[in-house]
């Protein structure tokens, strides 16, 4: 295990049925998540780069420190996590979570384009400067409370993602837009 992961685990899984709203914790209950798929019944899953999204409490817990009246889900991710440092994992580091789910980490931040409802409603969006996306690998069943483990640290490449999309995120952050 890694020390970004020790202690990792799910605070809150969260799904919508709309992009570019805020996403309802599913609280206790199961959810299954399909290979190279992402979340039945989320909008954002399918055959894309961006199949699930991770946000850390601890950048909640920021944003709620800067007088925003957030909390899990209101960014649009669908993790939620405690303990896991996503900032410092490089493209292509693969997350085991809970059992029998693999993700492997596709995109680090995005640029929105225009400003969503999440925006409207939470007076600023965190996710595009602190949220990252996975690819899934392996399919499984998870829940809030599950484990989170880097199983292997990545290389700072994914084949899974658009070169012109990560260039997109680079260009935005040197700009100091992001």
């Amino acid at each position: 295990m890694d020390s970004a992961s020790s202690g990792a685990f799910v605070r809150s899984i969260n799904i919508s049925t709309r992009k570019g709203t805020r996403k309802t914790p599913v609280g206790d209950v199961p959810q299954m998540v399909k290979e190279q798929w992402g979340f039945e019944n989320d909008a954002h899953a399918g055959d894309w780069h961006r199949q699930v999204s991770f946000l850390a409490q601890e950048s909640i817990v920021k944003a709620q420190g800067m007088g925003l009246d957030v909390k899990e889900g209101d960014f649009g991710e669908n993790f939620t996590t405690e303990g896991l440092d996503v900032l410092s994992l490089p493209l292509g580091t693969q997350l085991r979570i809970g059992g029998d789910l693999l993700v492997e980490i596709s995109q680090i931040g995005k640029v929105c384009h225009t400003r969503c409802a999440i925006y409207y409603l939470a007076g600023d969006c965190i996710f595009p400067r602190e949220g990252i996306f996975a690819v899934v690998l392996q399919g499984g069943e998870v829940k809030a409370g599950d484990s989170i483990e880097v199983v292997k640290m990545g290389d700072g490449t994914c084949s899974f993602a658009p070169p012109e999309a990560l260039a997109e995120v680079e260009a935005a952050r040197a700009a100091g837009t992001l």
